[in-house]
């Protein structure tokens, strides 16, 4: 059996057939390279792990078993839930997340009822500097700071940090920003190795075929890298001498009778 099931499209909206993976990347935020440091299979029939119990297990991983140097943790609303960002905030690590737009908070101090996010009111200080909230169903003394970021002009995000001492919109948006390398690695596991073409039945095989794309990935961006490219380039050499090779020696001689 393949794994292969129905799940939930962020860039399609819909749900759509395929593989699961859980990526865990590191970004280094002075020189804007990264690497992915962890990847799991979603896979619940075979393990009955989800998605938030495969972030946790990664996260523990690279705190307690790598033992990597890092501060700040960077995830999408599909894992900003209370318990993962407790888990954070217990282990001393900072976190940015967007809030879903229906999530409760309360920025009155007990004072009004909790309300979705996107209802709040935002006076000209608040939009620029952030604001205190506290989420629904968080302990009663911790609270976050809430932005309110634009990211295009029809989409805004409500991004929501431990770290109170962030006093400016805008380094809150620079540093959410780093998450789209997530978004980036996804583009070019996909265009340039086919991470989601594997035309094989079994699961192992399958995992195989998710493992082996990662291990290319890695090396062809550490060679791009050194090379001063980008992995499409690189790839787009490769093919480049390959068919001048063909074409000056093919190596299928083809006979026309």
């Amino acid at each position: 059996m393949g794994l292969v099931r129905l799940q939930y499209s962020g860039n399609e909206h819909r749900l759509i057939k395929g593989s699961g993976v859980v990526n865990c990347l590191y970004v280094n935020p002075r020189t804007k390279r990264y690497w992915i440091i962890d990847w799991r299979v979603y896979d619940p029939d075979i393990d009955a792990k989800s998605k938030l119990v495969h972030m946790k297990e990664m996260f523990d991983d690279a705190l307690n078993i790598k033992k990597l140097p890092f501060r700040v943790v960077l995830m999408d609303s599909w894992y900003a839930t209370k318990d993962l960002m407790l888990h954070l905030h217990r282990e001393g690590k900072i976190f940015y997340c967007p809030l879903k737009s229906n999530r409760k908070v309360d920025d009155s101090g007990g004072k009004q009822p909790y309300q979705a996010v996107s209802k709040l009111e935002w006076s000209q200080q608040g939009a620029a500097h952030g604001k205190l909230i506290k989420i629904h169903g968080f302990p009663g003394a911790m609270k976050v700071k809430l932005f309110r970021v634009a990211i295009t002009t029809n989409r805004t995000e409500w991004i929501v940090t431990n770290d109170l001492d962030q006093a400016s919109t805008d380094d809150a948006k620079e540093v959410c920003t780093m998450r789209w390398k997530i978004e980036q690695y996804h583009r070019e596991v996909k265009q340039t190795l086919g991470i989601e073409k594997c035309q094989c039945r079994s699961a192992r095989a399958q995992r195989n075929h998710i493992g082996c794309v990662i291990l290319a990935w890695n090396y062809m961006f550490a060679l791009a890298e050194k090379l001063k490219t980008n992995i499409y380039n690189l790839k787009k050499g490769m093919l480049s001498t390959y068919m001048k090779q063909e074409l000056a020696q093919p190596s299928v001689l083809m006979a026309f009778v």
